[in-house]
């Protein structure tokens, strides 16, 4: 029996992100290609600091997490991966990891990252992140809040159901907030996402609601059910109860994340829907505003759940083509941590 905790991990990707591979090192060719904008074989101090602000070194000079990596990337935007995990040889899952994929437009000038997050994540991911977010010329975010909101530093006690959930899942996993690690407070931030209001309306427009996506879960954990693999809910019930907790939940929810394109349908009818269809035509709004007032080098920092869809329009309605991928480690299950007790 499956169904109980695949309708869980269903509901839950939509809380926190709404294959395996080997991972390469990153060579000094590789590096220095990447940072050494005037190709002398060196590295003078404007080019450390913008390896430093990407993630790519820390202050004292060594390699800042060894999990991001970059490829080439010349597929479809179905075909792309933005979120994976990674395992050892006796699979027994490593890591879960976002990804950044960066898209140029036809003629050179523009550059658009699509920064795929986890909503609650290990504290060093979002270090990582608010490293590579002083990189670009403006990063728009995602939160369903009236226009021009800003977050204050450290977040704030959340009000609604869903950001209660969320962080009452930080603390049974062991990990951070997304709201209280990122720092919305400086100016390149930019909020790019629909109004409570707006939001509403969008849904009472498409005849949605939050029960009718409960019961789409449910029915695709029963499809899902039939065909068996992944944890059983006796997994899920030992894990709760083991001395390891935080780090055999991630590992379960982590494989049932990893099939991303799955769990997102379930919440999109023929048209779409007004968590990923309505919310992505926002955010490109607001890009195309960005790039029409001059900005060339842009990201869009949202829940890798909406990237498929994200990725698609770039290239169908701004003319884009990806040019890399890189992966960032959310999640690190290697080291098992102690259950906290009052």
């Amino acid at each position: 029996m499956r169904q109980p905790i695949q309708c869980i991990a269903t509901m839950l990707a939509v809380l926190f992100l709404a294959g395996s591979s080997i991972r390469a090192e990153t060579t000094v060719d590789e590096f220095l290609k990447r940072f050494d904008s005037d190709q002398n074989g060196t590295l003078d101090a404007a080019e450390l600091r913008r390896a430093a602000a990407a993630g790519a070194i820390t202050i004292d000079g060594q390699a800042a997490l060894p999990a991001t990596t970059a490829v080439a990337a010349q597929e479809p935007a179905s075909e792309l991966k933005f979120i994976r995990v990674n395992k050892d040889e006796r699979g027994v899952v490593q890591s879960l990891e976002t990804s950044v994929v960066s898209f140029q437009s036809a003629d050179g000038k523009t550059r658009v990252d699509l920064i795929g997050a986890v909503h609650i994540a290990d504290k060093p991911y979002y270090q990582q992140l608010n490293r590579l977010f002083g990189t670009y010329d403006h990063v728009l975010y995602e939160l369903v809040a009236p226009e021009g909101t800003r977050v204050p530093r450290g977040g704030s006690t959340p009000q609604h159901p869903v950001g209660k959930l969320q962080t009452g899942m930080k603390s049974m996993l062991d990990l951070s907030f997304q709201l209280d690690e990122i720092d919305y407070t400086v100016p390149r931030l930019v909020h790019a996402d629909l109004s409570p209001e707006e939001f509403s309306r969008k849904m009472k427009e498409r005849g949605e609601s939050f029960f009718q996506i409960l019961l789409r879960a449910i029915g695709q954990a029963s499809s899902q059910a039939q065909t068996g693999g992944g944890a059983s809910d006796a997994d899920l019930f030992m894990a709760l109860f083991a001395a390891d907790r935080p780090l055999r939940l991630k590992r379960i929810l982590a494989e049932q994340f990893e099939d991303l394109e799955s769990q997102m349908n379930v919440f999109s009818g023929p048209d779409g829907s007004t968590l990923i269809t309505e919310r992505n035509k926002r955010a490109l709004e607001v890009l195309q505003k960005r790039i029409n007032q001059g900005d060339n080098r842009l990201a869009i920092f949202y829940g890798a759940g909406h990237m498929s869809d994200m990725a698609e329009r770039l290239q169908r309605d701004f003319n884009m083509h990806i040019t890399e991928t890189r992966w960032l480690r959310a999640w690190d299950l290697t080291t098992a941590m102690p259950v906290k007790t009052n």
